[in-house]
């Protein structure tokens, strides 16, 4: 296992032209590669973004996980493929999946999110992101020479029950893709990653999408401000506002020292309260 390296995370600016979003992300993990980095992690839907014109995909079949598998495996880089719409083979709704790639192209993991953006806005107006996509079905650690890597994407950082489950399981990093909204992205966005790493001694590594996106509810305008926290919630990266490569140092020791210094994880009250059992 590497107990240190460097991750990149890959800021976009994803539009509804799936193969220009495919070339960005090209560059951008040539870019990473070149830079070091032992991994390349990209933001929620990174491939498209439209109002649901282009359809789902097969994992790893389709033509995006395709794509990122040849060139991880050409730079020999870890790739976490932020998120794309995963087709169901059982004819349901889409899922919202994220994909973490090996360097030599295989898929090393997959999650599908599980907790669905399904919210009244301010002007009154609905979004649900439950019409159109269906949830996962379980959270997923990843055991890898990086280190075991908790997947999750957006919405779920809102979720401090599914960190806590994913530490308990043995997670030293949350992956966090994201496609955050700019409004609540000032509010909430730095202090719920701050959180979730405080909480459970993590890091945290949180690709973002930046810029304004069509949607089928209108403009979606995107905060951006991609980060990587340390696991006593300091931000140690964070990516200007524009489409480009962000570079963090992730060190596993210092995960174990912290958690050492605060042992919040073995100080539960698991007398009075468990969570599936843990």
């Amino acid at each position: 296992m590497k107990r240190r390296y460097t991750v990149a995370l890959c800021q976009m600016d994803t539009r509804a032209d799936r193969e220009e979003n495919l070339r960005v992300a090209a560059r951008l993990l040539e870019e990473a590669a070149a830079r070091g980095a032992a991994l390349a992690a990209f933001p929620e839907l990174f491939n498209v973004i439209d109002c649901g014109e282009t359809p789902p995909e097969e994992i790893p079949n389709g033509p995006s996980v395709t794509r990122m598998a040849k060139l991880a495996a050409e730079h020999q880089i870890w790739v976490l493929c932020g998120s794309l719409y995963e087709k169901d083979p059982e004819g349901g709704r889409k899922y919202n999946t994220s994909v973490l790639l090996t360097p030599e192209g295989k898929v090393a993991a997959k999650y599908s999110k599980l907790h669905l953006f399904d919210v009244t806005l301010p002007d009154g107006s609905l979004a649900y992101e439950s019409e159109l996509v269906q949830p996962g079905r379980e959270p997923m650690v990843a055991d890898t020479p990086l280190g075991r890597l908790g997947m999750s994407i957006c919405y779920d950082v809102r979720f401090p029950e599914l960190y806590r489950w994913m530490a308990l399981n043995g997670a030293q990093v949350f992956l966090v893709p994201a496609e955050f909204n700019l409004r609540t992205g000032k509010l909430h966005w730095e202090t719920l990653l701050r959180a979730r790493a405080i909480e459970n001694g993590c890091y945290v590594i949180a690709p973002a999408q930046m810029g304004e996106k069509q949607t089928r509810n209108g403009p979606y305008p995107c905060y951006g401000s991609s980060m990587v926290v340390d696991p006593n919630g300091m931000v140690i990266a964070r990516a200007p506002e524009r489409v480009g490569v962000t570079l963090a140092e992730i060190d596993l020791d210092y995960v174990e020292q912290v958690r050492r210094d605060i042992p919040a994880l073995k100080n539960r009250r698991r007398d009075v309260y468990q969570l599936n059992g843990l």
